[in-house]
C-alpha cells in the first residue's frame, strides 16, 4: 500500500491558479482593497483621477490618454498600493502590443547658443580716432595761433590728453549698447523667430509629459518633477501630451501661456512658431 501523495495533492490550489490569471486592473483593485484604501484614497495620494482609477481597475486604459500615460498610471497606482509595478507593466505591454522601441531624442534647446556673441570693445578703432582728433586739433590750433608759437606748441600739449581721454570714451559707450547691457531674462526670452520653442515647468506638482517633433520623433516620454522643466525646439511645430496640465507652466517663443488647465487633466496640445496657438 503505497503512503506517497496521490496526483490531487500536488495539484496547486484554485486560489494560486486564479491569483495567476488576474489581469492588471483586476491586481491593482484587489491590492488596494488589501490595503484598506479607497479610491479617493489612492486618488489623494496620486493626483491620478477618479475616473481614470475606475477605468483602469476595470481593465479600460482608454481614458489613459495612449499607452505612454497608461504605463505611467500603471506605475503610480503599483506604487501607491505596494505593488512592484513591473510585471504589471509587463503585462500590459504583453497585452497592448508591446513598448515601442525608442527613436532618438532631437538635441534639447540650449541658452548658450542663442544667446547673441558677446563682442568686445574695438579699441583699434577708438585708438585710430583718438589719434585723428588729436592731429586735426593741433592742426586747427596751429593755424589759428599765427606767430604765437610758444601759445600755440601750449595749447597743443595740453589738449593731447584731454584729446585722448574724450576719445577713448568711445567704446565704452559701444559697450553700453553691448548685448551684455540687455542680458535675456531666460532662454526662452532670446528664441529664434524662425523656430518655435517650448519650455515646460512642473511649477505645482510632478507631470508625465510628451514631446514630439513635426515629423513625429519622440524627443521626451517621462515624468517631470515638481521644479523640473524641459526645453523644446523644432523648426515648425512641437505636439504636447500633458498628463497632469494643472501642475505645468509653459512658456511659448518667449510668452507664458495663461490657461485653466485643471488638476489631473491630461492635455494635447500643439504649438508653432509666431504667436503661440493651442492646437
Amino acid at each position: 500500500m503505497s503512503i506517497g501523495n496521490s496526483p490531487e495533492d500536488e495539484r496547486p490550489f484554485e486560489d494560486d491558479r486564479e491569483a495567476a490569471r488576474l489581469s492588471v486592473g483586476r491586481a491593482l483593485k484587489q491590492a488596494r482593497l488589501d490595503a484598506g484604501l479607497t479610491v479617493e484614497d489612492v486618488t489623494n495620494a496620486t493626483r491620478v483621477r477618479i475616473a481614470i482609477v475606475h477605468a483602469i481597475e476595470a481593465d479600460d486604459f482608454a481614458p489613459c490618454g495612449g499607452d505612454v500615460y497608461a504605463r505611467g498610471h500603471i506605475r503610480t497606482l503599483a506604487k501607491a498600493v505596494h505593488l512592484d509595478p513591473a510585471p504589471l507593466v509587463a503585462r500590459y505591454d504583453a497585452e497592448h502590443g508591446g513598448r515601442p522601441a525608442p527613436t532618438p531624442a532631437a538635441p534639447l534647446f540650449e541658452a548658450e547658443r542663442i544667446r547673441p556673441e558677446r563682442r568686445g570693445p574695438n579699441w583699434t578703432a577708438a585708438m585710430v580716432a583718438a589719434i585723428v582728433a588729436v592731429v586735426g586739433f593741433v592742426g586747427f590750433t596751429a593755424f589759428k595761433g599765427g606767430d604765437d608759437g610758444g601759445a600755440k606748441t601750449q595749447v597743443a600739449e595740453g589738449s593731447t590728453p584731454s584729446t585722448s581721454k574724450s576719445a577713448k570714451p568711445t567704446p565704452k559707450s559701444s559697450k553700453s549698447d553691448n548685448p551684455k547691457s540687455n542680458p535675456s531674462d531666460s532662454a526662452i526670452a532670446a528664441a529664434p523667430q524662425d523656430k518655435v520653442t517650448v519650455q515646460v515647468s512642473a511649477a505645482d506638482g510632478r507631470s508625465w509629459i510628451s514631446a514630439k517633433d513635426h515629423n513625429g520623433r519622440l524627443l521626451f516620454d517621462g515624468l517631470l518633477k515638481q521644479g523640473d522643466s524641459k526645453t523644446f525646439q523644432d523648426s515648425e511645430k512641437i505636439n504636447l501630451v500633458l498628463g497632469d496640465a494643472g501642475a505645468i507652466q509653459l512658456y511659448v517663443n518667449g510668452k507664458k501661456i495663461e490657461d485653466d488647465f485643471q488638476p489631473g487633466a491630461v492635455e494635447r496640445l500643439t504649438y508653432t512658431k509666431g504667436d503661440p496657438q493651442v492646437g
